[in-house]
């Protein structure tokens, strides 16, 4: 079994200073810091924190993890968690979470948070197991795609949302409905998907594999490239709408259309999820779903820190959402296709 012995030796500190690291200690230089870290990243070093996790005194941190820090959605949902973190004295540590790094998590964290705030990722189980086994509780806004029991989740009601889209656009006279989303399937966007899909069944409407449309990742730039080799290989259209699984993507969707010459919405209808603050400042403003981004920070907060201070339970909940109907969704054209 390694030891903090072990670690020290091998960091070429003393077992203090470890000590110092595994404890958040603000005399450590940085530079030191991250040796010792690596040090119990390659030697697998596992500290006994259980112990640590019945302490009376508390970090007064929760780590925030992002998938894309540069997403106005995700922006969004941190400025909710960290103005009511700051009323509760916490403070926020940001980081990027990258699947195949996802095993430093264990290491950037330790001893530095009082909880984890999750965007959506599917943490391995053995992630999760870790955390809950060193009463770090995890805690996740929007639903991920693989679920695990220990990792509560708040979202929107996905399928009620895209219902609503879905009757908009059937009273349109939209009956072939496309969508734009991502390739990447273990993320919280293929749960939005999945919910698509099965709002167009509840009012009896086919979707057909032709009609999705995956870009590399759920940015502006790959949705635009996405859509713009779509429309390059044929303006023809099979779908008289496309719904984008986020407002980035969207935005992406109608710039592609100008540059190709396609008119929105009278060649195309684009709708989308999200709302983020540019839906309402494109040309044409954006159709969307409005996910409420500070009041689900904010009760993320909450429901974490009652947690934590008074022991009650952390689950999750559902907020309300809201259709903003907009100028990008207009009359379907006839596409004269079946």
């Amino acid at each position: 079994m390694v030891t903090r012995d072990d670690v020290a030796r091998h960091a070429g500190v003393s077992v203090a200073v470890v000590s110092y690291v595994i404890n958040n200690k603000a005399v450590v230089k940085e530079a030191t810091r991250q040796k010792v870290l690596q040090s119990i990243r390659e030697l697998g070093y596992n500290p006994n924190l259980t112990a640590r996790s019945l302490k009376t005194r508390k970090m007064n941190q929760f780590g925030v993890l992002f998938n894309n820090i540069g997403n106005s959605f995700e922006t969004g949902i941190s400025l909710g968690l960290e103005q009511k973190a700051r009323g509760h004295g916490q403070s926020l540590i940001f980081q990027t979470y990258a699947r195949q790094e996802e095993d430093s998590l264990k290491t950037i964290f330790m001893g530095r948070t009082d909880a984890i705030i999750l965007f959506g990722q599917s943490l391995k189980a053995e992630t999760a197991d870790h955390f809950a086994g060193i009463g770090v509780p995890l805690f996740s806004i929007m639903t991920p795609e693989l679920r695990h029991a220990s990792v509560p989740y708040a979202d929107i009601d996905w399928l009620a949302a895209y219902r609503a889209l879905a009757e908009h656009l059937l009273s349109l006279g939209h009956t072939r409905i496309g969508f734009m989303g991502t390739r990447l399937r273990e993320t919280h966007y293929e749960v939005r998907f999945r919910q698509f899909r099965e709002a167009l069944l509840a009012y009896g409407i086919e979707f057909r594999d032709e009609w999705l449309l995956r870009g590399p990742f759920g940015t502006l730039e790959s949705a635009y490239e996405t859509m713009s080799a779509r429309l390059e290989a044929s303006r023809d259209l099979p779908f008289t709408a496309i719904v984008c699984v986020n407002d980035l993507m969207a935005i992406g969707v109608l710039s592609a259309c100008r540059d190709r010459g396609l008119s929105v919405p009278e060649q195309l209808s684009v709708a989308s999820s999200e709302d983020i603050l540019m839906a309402n400042h494109t040309s044409p403003s954006l159709t969307t779903i409005h996910y409420p981004r500070r009041d689900i920070g904010h009760a993320a907060i909450e429901a974490i820190v009652s947690h934590l201070n008074e022991g009650t339970p952390l689950t999750g909940f559902m907020a309300k959402h809201e259709l903003v109907v907009r100028q990008s969704t207009g009359q379907a054209r006839d596409t004269g296709t079946s």
